[in-house]
């Protein structure tokens, strides 16, 4: 059973925009830790966006004014906006779930979060 099902990825102009979705199980979803991740071959995966309980949410400085985090709780759902695309943005996206530990410290960094999609490819083309 696929806990975590990301979609809305494809490939998309510079300047264009995509918005990604995360449909997650009832027994996967964290209403108070959900995060985007991204990946390129080579590079270690880096958070994108996250929604937590107590930081609020985040975003990296390479994404920030650029993508927008949400979710629907009613829905188990996680999104992402993501406008003014750039070629540096091409990455598989991941949504990743918080694990149990992870109410206090959610944040962008992969220790706190415990299942994983598989991933979306996002590519921009200049």
């Amino acid at each position: 059973q696929v806990q975590l099902r990301e979609s809305g990825g494809g490939s998309v102009q510079a300047g264009g925009s995509l918005r990604l979705s995360c449909a997650a199980s009832a027994n996967t979803y964290n209403p108070y830790c959900m995060a985007w991740f991204r990946q390129t071959p080579g590079k270690e995966r880096e958070g994108v966006a996250a929604i937590t309980n107590v930081r609020g949410i985040l975003y990296a400085d390479s994404v920030k004014d650029r993508f927008t985090v949400s979710k629907d709780d009613a829905k188990n759902t996680l999104y992402l906006q993501m406008n003014s695309l750039k070629p540096g943005d091409t990455a598989m996206y991941y949504c990743a779930a918080g694990g149990a530990n992870s109410y206090f410290r959610c944040g962008l960094e992969e220790v706190e979060f415990g299942t994983w999609g598989q991933g979306t490819q996002v590519t921009v083309s200049s």
